[in-house]
């Protein structure tokens, strides 16, 4: 329940910084949807990157070599 909580909290605080460093104005639909628009490529580097971390993370020499 709280890693839950940790991800929705995380994706609001990514929209929000969103909102504020675009200064997207949320008062007609045009200016949702390219909130919506920015928030998606956001969301999908988001994943891209993690991906290509946990590929390094997974790739590394962890056990000491032996001699």
């Amino acid at each position: 329940m709280k890693i839950l909580m940790f991800i929705i909290l995380f994706m609001l605080i990514g929209a929000f910084f969103i909102v504020s460093n675009e200064r997207i104005q949320l008062n007609s639909s045009e200016n949702f949807s390219l909130l919506l628009d920015k928030y998606g490529h956001w969301v999908d580097r988001l994943f891209g990157n993690s991906k290509t971390a946990v590929g390094y993370v997974i790739k590394m020499e962890w056990l000491p070599k032996e001699e």
